[in-house]
């Protein structure tokens, strides 16, 4: 399967790990990638609150291009990325006289013909080959005993008319895929609340406020671990925790859902890019690796146990066996001529 791939600002500076465990998880699943020539920038966060054909037409010009370049869908990872992608097809399709402004300004020809997709969407159309994957290997699950919030954030199914692969207020898609990698998703409080956004550095005590709740919850819940798709709630939530009064609990681990799908396929930490992150990953990528060691080593005993009882099964039938044969010399009856 080839898909445009349209990376975005974020995959290749200060998200690189996200990209990393991307084009890891993609290898191993037979995905091609083939990144848009000439890119540019989609305009998030400030350029459609202050011109909104500006707004559209940067992203429309990323599609444009994948358009020209023959492709009929493309995977924008970015969260912020996807929703200025497909809010710009979205707009451009519905809203009258817009198509011909955005052709005015882009100077090309567009016809609005590239489907752009989420980076759980589709995930979320792998999970069966995921889960296939998973139950082939011959090591035990890495992730059978962690427990995972899902983090959706605002941008991934918000607007509904222009995003639509999922619900906006009780989205499932990136739960299934964490089921199909063997971990278990928790029902919790804050799936879709806002992390602060991009208001990171204008009111840092706002995001401080918000992506605290976030993370509070989500250990009130049970979770080991947050998984994202969004970098920017990425940084919110796990480089803003060092600045967060945490009232003595541990930091809480934030993964990008590529990261999550990567150990699941069993694929080297070292392509998995869990060394930039800021809280640190490592207790918990240890704890996974200890109850994996003792699963294993409780199945081979299950396994030896197994043998020995059919072991000795088969011996005991083995005597019976004889001792029904009569196992030595008949003597004759009396009187019998010989």
């Amino acid at each position: 399967m080839t898909l445009a791939y349209y990376p975005g600002c974020s995959m290749h500076g200060t998200s690189r790990e996200y990209e990393e465990s991307l084009l890891a998880v993609a290898a191993a699943l037979g995905l091609d990638f083939a990144e848009i020539d000439d890119w540019s920038c989609c305009g998030a966060s400030s350029a459609h609150a202050a011109d909104h054909l500006l707004g559209v037409a940067l992203p429309a010009r990323n599609l444009a291009l994948a358009e020209a370049q023959g492709a009929d869908r493309v995977l924008a990872p970015c969260a912020a990325c996807y929703n200025r992608l497909s809010g710009a097809a979205h707009a451009v399709a519905e809203e009258p006289g817009l198509a011909a402004r955005v052709r005015d300004v882009l100077e090309r020809p567009f016809a609005n013909t590239v489907k752009v997709l989420s980076i759980v969407e589709l995930l979320r159309g792998l999970a069966p080959a995921i889960e296939e994957r998973v139950a082939a290997r011959l090591e035990p699950d890495p992730l059978a005993h962690l427990s995972v919030a899902t983090y959706w954030g605002c941008l991934l199914v918000r607007p509904p008319l222009a995003t639509g692969f999922d619900d906006a207020e009780q989205p499932t898609g990136m739960d299934e895929v964490v089921a199909a990698c063997g971990a278990r998703p928790v029902r919790w409080n804050m799936a879709v609340e806002c992390c602060g956004g991009a208001f990171s550095i204008a009111r840092t005590s706002s995001v401080l406020r918000l992506s605290r709740a976030i993370i509070d919850d989500a250990r009130r819940c049970g979770a080991d671990a947050i998984v994202a798709a969004c970098p920017l709630c990425h940084a919110n939530l796990d480089f803003r925790q060092s600045a967060m009064s945490m009232k003595g609990a541990p930091p809480m681990p934030v993964l990008y859902i590529t990261q999550l799908v990567g150990l699941a396929l069993g694929l080297p930490l070292d392509l998995l890019g869990f060394d930039r992150h800021f809280v640190d990953t490592q207790p918990l990528l240890a704890r996974l690796a200890d109850d994996a060691r003792r699963a294993a080593a409780g199945a081979a005993e299950r396994e030896a146990a197994r043998a020995a009882k059919a072991a000795a099964r088969a011996q005991a039938g083995a005597a019976a066996a004889t001792a029904a044969g009569g196992g030595g010399e008949r003597t004759a009856p009396a009187g019998a001529v010989p």
